[in-house]
């Protein structure tokens, strides 16, 4: 039956005698929820193995004392997730080594925690394996997979200028999410600067009209955290 958590839960029980202070039906109650935490633990595991995360990043972790207008406020907010469940997107920009790409995987592992299907991309990876995808006929495909996701993290956007296909996969992508899914979005380029980065006006009028009315925005501003690592 596959039950290795009552199976460990019990063999733990047994080596130790501690099944004596238990009726049989508060023993079995117990076997049960320890198979329920040990799937649950397991689950989570694996959603987040599937996101490919970067980084080991924590909602616990996140470093306020760093002057780089962080609202905590704000990212609290974000760390409940009420985002991803009123399918709203986060937008976070700022200068390189100011800890963006932290603050988007420390809300992704919470959000697999919270069994949240999550993916992690660098932009440019990811429009790399869309263009090789269309190449070897698996863009539907990927572009399935990519829509199954809960909450889907694309970091370093805007770096290059997109080409035509890239473009209309980012609209595939985005379409698709729109108030169905979030998207959380890392920039070093202020989001006044995406239209000409996305480029052919319609379609980057109809992205960016789908991310940035439904987006949390944290702007953040200041010197480089890894300079301050480097220096302690």
């Amino acid at each position: 039956m596959r039950l290795s958590g009552m199976a460990e839960a019990h063999y733990n029980n047994l080596q130790m005698l501690n099944f004596n202070d238990y009726t049989i039906d508060q023993y079995l109650a117990m076997l049960i929820d320890q198979e329920w935490n040990h799937r649950q633990e397991r689950k989570i595991n694996t959603l987040k193995s599937k996101a490919k995360f970067k980084d080991q990043a924590s909602v616990l972790n996140i470093d306020y004392q760093h002057p780089r207008n962080l609202d905590r406020n704000l990212f609290d907010r974000l760390a409940s997730l009420d985002f991803i469940k009123r399918h709203e997107n986060v937008i976070i920009t700022g200068p390189t080594g100011c800890g963006k790409s932290y603050l988007a995987q420390a809300l992704g592992t919470h959000a697999c925690e919270m069994i949240f299907k999550t993916a992690y991309y660098n932009t440019a990876r990811l429009m790399d394996e869309i263009k090789l995808s269309k190449l070897q006929g698996d863009y539907l495909k990927l572009l399935k997979r990519i829509q199954n996701i809960d909450l889907l993290i694309l970091d370093d956007f805007g770096l290059t200028a997109l080409d035509k296909d890239q473009r209309q996969a980012l609209f595939d992508i985005v379409e698709h999410k729109y108030d169905n899914a979030s998207i959380i979005f890392n920039s070093q380029i202020p989001v006044a600067e995406w239209h000409a980065l996305i480029g052919e006006d319609t379609i980057a009028d109809a992205i960016l009209d789908r991310i940035v009315y439904s987006s949390h925005r944290i702007e953040l501003s200041g010197e480089t955290m890894r300079k301050r690592k480097l220096n302690n």
